[in-house]
């Protein structure tokens, strides 16, 4: 099971999950999720909770790398889990993930208690 929580912060949204992210309605969930933070700058997809993810939750995870291009909105994943990051090196999509240090999402967030 999925859980999702998120945390707003100006026009940074903080989409942080725990579970597990491989069937497809928690992929869903997670889709519906992201896509209501449609007025947001960036997304940080927290996922050093997730102790697995595969199929739908794979797919879906690529899938909100392009929507956020599409959108203008920059997803970034921060902190996977170790059979997370695992299974993205396992596949060589990589790549087209951006992955946010600490150190990048505090600078991220801090900007918005500037503006």
């Amino acid at each position: 099971m999925l859980q999702i929580h998120t945390d707003r912060v100006g026009d940074v949204a903080v989409v942080q999950c725990e579970g597990r992210l491989v069937r497809s309605d928690a992929a869903f969930r997670l889709r519906d999720e992201v896509i209501s933070q449609v007025d947001a700058r960036a997304i940080v997809l927290d996922l050093s909770e997730v102790n697995a993810l595969e199929g739908g939750g794979l797919g879906m995870v690529m899938f909100l790398q392009r929507w956020g291009r599409d959108h203008d909105i920059q997803i970034k994943l921060f902190n996977p889990s170790a059979p997370v990051r695992s299974r993205l090196e396992q596949l060589e999509w990589i790549p087209e993930f951006e992955f946010a240090s600490a150190d990048a999402v505090s600078e991220l967030l801090r900007r918005q208690h500037i503006q």
